[in-house]
């Protein structure tokens, strides 16, 4: 494999990899403060990603213009689903929170097959088309370098963004209630923040942040009822190998993530990709179980809890 080409896909395996960090910074977000496993989070980024669609289709809005329409509107759409859904889950068996989870994600997918059908949908936009073209470079012994625009964008927008939450979320009040209800719920709570605000806040972050990536997903990817499924099985293996509740896990899980899938898919074949993945997330685990960032014991810990 020559330098030009190592650098082409090594590119491309990171544009990939901020992509599904994004994604999966809501979900191990969710898990961090709340322990619950959001089996419908792939549901939400569909969603985000019809919404997108349809300001483009109707009103030629630019799917990342249509950021600012599908920012409020996940986030409202996560408040309610926390009230009348996920509310009622907290502090109940892990079994019964997998169930309403999936059960949340089956009924999303198959309202969405009903209304818009299972039509693959997805968008052209013209200053997108043209690939970003770098170099040649002779004096490194570099070739052309091919990027894909909406990657570049997705990867820049999105990685800016996990930024600006970390800084919230490290730097402002509301961010770091979040934080000490994540590290100990008890003594936040005898500290006097009021939990059940923090997790309705918590939740609703969680589907926002996922809705902006379908939105910066959707001039990449086609939409139908079942992309939830095809990408939530990639965000559960970035947060989990990441460490659960570690955003800066889930952003370097993404990125190994996103190039081990494109170095598999050239030298192996594209159907390979997913078993690729899942035999270094299995290496990575028998090695360190907590995951990259995860906290040592952690693990065992919500075990127990869980039992308790």
């Amino acid at each position: 494999m020559d330098g030009t080409l190592l650098i082409q896909l090594l590119i491309s395996g990171i544009l990939l990899g901020g992509i599904y960090a994004l994604a999966s910074i809501g979900l191990t977000l969710i898990f961090g403060v709340m322990k619950i496993v959001n089996f419908a989070h792939g549901e939400f980024l569909m969603i985000a990603m019809y919404v997108s669609f349809w300001l483009f289709h109707y009103f030629r809005l630019d799917p990342y213009l249509s950021i600012f329409v599908v920012v409020p509107l996940l986030f409202f759409f996560g408040l309610l689903i926390y009230q009348y859904v996920i509310r009622h889950t907290i502090g109940a068996p892990i079994l019964n929170q997998i169930f309403v989870t999936v059960g949340l994600s089956i009924v999303i997918e198959n309202t969405v097959l009903l209304i818009w059908t299972a039509d693959f949908r997805t968008i052209s936009v013209e200053y997108l088309k043209n690939p970003i073209i770098l170099g040649p470079y002779p004096a490194l012994g570099l070739e052309e370098l091919i990027v894909n625009p909406a990657r570049l964008i997705a990867f820049v927008l999105g990685l800016s963004i996990a930024l600006a939450f970390f800084l919230f979320l490290k730097y402002t009040y509301r961010g770091k209630v979040i934080r000490a209800a994540s590290q100990d719920r008890t003594t936040a709570m005898l500290m006097g923040i009021n939990i059940q605000q923090v997790y309705r806040l918590t939740f609703s972050i969680g589907i926002l942040l996922v809705g902006v990536a379908g939105a910066l997903m959707m001039p990449i990817y086609t939409v139908h009822p079942f992309v939830g499924f095809e990408f939530v099985l990639v965000m559960f293996v970035v947060v989990v190998f990441g460490g659960m509740g570690s955003i800066t896990g889930a952003v370097s899980a993404g990125i190994i993530i996103g190039i081990v899938e494109v170095f598999s898919s050239f030298l192996i074949g594209p159907n390979s990709k997913q078993a690729i993945y899942f035999l270094v997330f299995i290496a990575v685990l028998v090695i360190r179980p907590a995951g990259l960032f995860g906290i040592k014991g952690e693990e065992e810990l919500e075990r127990i809890e869980s039992i308790d």
